[in-house]
């Protein structure tokens, strides 16, 4: 599980009954951009052994997804 999802929605739930202070909304912001970070590496993470085949059995892997695991950038 990603880590901060409980806290993010607890505070979401604060949210909508009673409203958040301005520390707890910071934290919510917060929160957010480190879960964001997670949710895109990962996405990252299944890209990095990714080959497109065609229904030929061509390798179509995009040039520039080549290019990336090859340099190690994904």
């Amino acid at each position: 599980m990603i880590q901060g999802l409980d806290r993010i929605n607890e505070l979401a739930r604060i949210q909508k009954t009673v409203g958040l202070t301005e520390e707890q909304k910071e934290e919510q912001k917060v929160l957010r951009e480190d879960y964001l970070k997670q949710i895109r590496g990962q996405v990252l993470d299944s890209f990095s052994g990714l080959t497109v085949i065609d229904p030929l059995g061509n390798d179509v892997t995009p040039e520039k997804l080549k290019r990336e695991q090859e340099q190690g950038n994904i």
